[in-house]
């Protein structure tokens, strides 16, 4: 388990890290969300021993990563997938990590496989792709054989196929029993993959939940109304607090009224109904609601 408690990280006068305390528990996927500058690179950058907190501590599986004998068989990571010499090909970048570790040649060629760079393993690194460099990355975090894994934007520059593959391999890392921690930008992606999520902004923690927790507290979903009597029915729906959206004439949205509330006002209004379908928030819309006071760069 990774465990961040009351983690302050400062740069000269700038706050980073606000004390942050949350953890990270193994046999499910974490997504760590954020706008930009909200932190999460800064804490992930902590938990693996690359910074210093100014403040606060941040241990994984009990010890800070440095204090771990073999740290790439405890923690996978994917920081920066440009991280790499570009002179080296791809499997003399994993052989130079295996080396530090006493890792074989042939968990080398596995992890290469398991990435889809077998064809181009000899090929120089500084010739890669955005795409190639994601999964040579992701091959060098999974090197180790981790309990975890932690990866910054590892869907960044990978096709639909690509996205799939990432999908896949993040729930089979959990259903192992693995601790993973993803950081990304892509809602639509962590709303399917992500079974709990950890929301910062301007380095203080902001939610600590899972999506459907999330949407429920946070987003306002709304209705769609379509009435012969919209005109009505619209005005019953504002005086109760509702906000309308017009869609069409005889269509509308209604936020803030729940649709038995809807139906309730138009059948003590003598107003027929011919649809009134909830729309779910999204995690996005969620999301952007939480966040909206915590965007640095608009």
């Amino acid at each position: 388990m990774i465990e961040v408690r009351a983690l302050t990280k400062r740069y000269g006068g700038t706050l980073a890290v606000d004390q942050l305390s949350f953890a990270v528990r193994p046999g499910q996927v974490t997504g760590f969300l954020g706008p930009n500058g909200a932190g999460k690179s800064t804490t992930m950058r902590v938990i693996v021993g690359l910074d210093r907190p100014t403040a606060g501590s941040v241990t994984v599986a009990g010890r800070p990563y440095r204090d771990h004998p073999a740290p790439l068989c405890q923690v996978g990571a994917l920081l920066d997938a440009k991280a790499v010499h570009r002179g080296r090909s791809a499997r003399n970048h994993l052989l130079a990590l295996a080396q530090t570790h006493g890792i074989g040649r042939r968990r080398v060629d596995e992890v290469l496989d398991d990435v889809g760079l077998t064809a181009a393993a000899d090929r120089r690194a500084g010739g890669f792709s955005l795409g190639m460099g994601q999964r040579l990355g992701i091959a060098a975090a999974l090197l180790g054989d981790p309990a975890v894994v932690i990866l910054d934007e590892p869907v960044n520059g990978l096709d639909p196929d690509g996205v799939l593959w990432m999908r896949n391999l993040l729930r089979g890392l959990a259903a192992e029993g693995r601790t993973v921690l993803v950081s990304s930008h892509l809602m639509s992606e962590m709303a399917v993959t992500a079974e709990h999520l950890v929301i910062i902004g301007r380095g203080r923690l902001l939610a600590d939940t899972t999506g459907a927790e999330l949407i429920a507290r946070v987003a306002v979903g709304s209705v769609l109304v379509r009435s012969p009597h919209a005109t009505e029915l619209a005005e019953l729906l504002v005086a109760d607090g509702a906000a309308l959206t017009d869609v069409e004439p005889g269509l509308f949205r209604a936020a803030g009224l729940a649709a038995e509330r809807i139906g309730e006002l138009a059948r003590a209004g003598g107003l027929a109904l011919h649809e009134l379908t909830p729309r779910r928030a999204s995690l996005e819309e969620a999301y952007m609601e939480l966040t909206r006071e915590a965007v640095e760069y608009r």
